[in-house]
C-alpha cells in the first residue's frame, strides 16, 4: 500500500514534533514536512519539485497567517489536498462553514492519537469524515420543513442517482467502479456531472444534497 503522505501545520512545536513522531511510526504514513502558519506552508507548497501531500492537519489560530485564510489558499490552489483542520476553538457552529471552505473533516484538539490515524485513513480514501456528534447535528438541521432546491432530483440520471447514493456513503471512485461495474475513470465523469447538476460545492454539499431530495436517509450514512 502507498504512503498517505501528510503535512502538518501548526504554531505549537510541541504539538508538531510529537504528532510527527508518532504518525511516522504508524504503518502506511510519512510525514512529508511540518509548518508553523499558513504562509511557511505555502511556501513549501510552491517550491520546485515540492512532494505535496495528500492530506493537510491544519489548525487553526496561528501566528500570521491563520487556518481559515489558508484553507481559502488551497480550496483555490491545491484543491487536491485534503484538509483536516484539527482546532482547541472548535464549535458545532463552525461546522458548517468548515466543510464549505473545503475541510474533509473538522475536529477538536485531544482527539486520540489511534482515532485521528483512523479519520487521517478515512479521509484519503472518502473524501470526508462525519463524528457520530456532526452527524447528529446535521440531522437536527435539515429539516422536512426545508424548502427543495430549485435544481430537482429528477434532472439526475439514473446513473448519477446511483453515484450520489454511493459517493453519499463514502464509498470511493474505485468502489463504486466495482459495485456499477464501470470503470473508475467513468465514475469521475459522472461525479464530475453531478457536481455542476446539483451546485455543490465539495462532498458534504453532496451529502446534504442527497439528504435533501431524498436520495439517502440519514441513517444510511456510516458512522465510524
Amino acid at each position: 500500500m502507498k504512503n498517505i503522505q501528510i503535512a502538518i501545520t501548526d504554531d505549537d512545536d510541541l504539538i508538531v514534533k510529537l504528532l510527527e513522531d508518532y504518525l511516522n511510526h504508524c504503518e502506511n504514513f510519512k510525514v512529508v514536512f511540518t509548518a508553523c502558519n499558513g504562509e511557511d506552508l505555502i511556501e513549501k507548497l510552491n517550491k520546485p519539485n515540492a512532494l505535496l501531500p495528500d492530506v493537510l492537519l491544519l489548525d487553526l489560530k496561528m501566528k500570521g497567517m491563520n487556518g481559515i485564510e489558508t484553507m481559502e489558499y488551497l480550496k483555490n490552489h491545491f484543491p487536491l489536498i485534503k484538509i483536516i483542520v484539527i482546532s482547541s476553538f472548535y464549535q458545532d457552529s463552525f461546522l458548517g462553514f468548515m466543510f464549505k471552505t473545503g475541510a474533509s473533516a473538522f475536529l477538536p484538539k485531544g482527539i486520540t492519537p489511534s482515532h485521528l490515524q483512523e479519520i487521517i485513513t478515512t479521509v484519503n480514501g472518502n473524501s470526508i469524515y462525519f463524528t457520530t456528534e456532526q452527524t447528529e447535528l446535521i440531522r437536527k438541521q435539515v429539516s422536512e420543513k426545508n424548502p427543495r432546491p430549485t435544481l430537482l432530483t429528477t434532472e439526475l440520471s439514473a446513473r448519477e442517482v446511483e453515484i450520489l447514493k454511493l459517493i453519499s456513503l463514502q464509498k470511493t471512485a474505485k468502489e463504486i467502479s466495482n459495485i456499477l461495474f464501470i470503470s473508475p475513470k467513468t465514475v469521475e465523469g459522472h461525479k464530475n456531472n453531478i457536481f455542476i447538476k446539483t451546485g455543490a460545492k465539495n462532498i458534504a454539499g453532496l451529502v446534504i444534497y442527497a439528504i435533501q431530495n431524498k436520495i439517502l436517509n440519514i441513517d444510511e450514512i456510516p458512522l465510524i
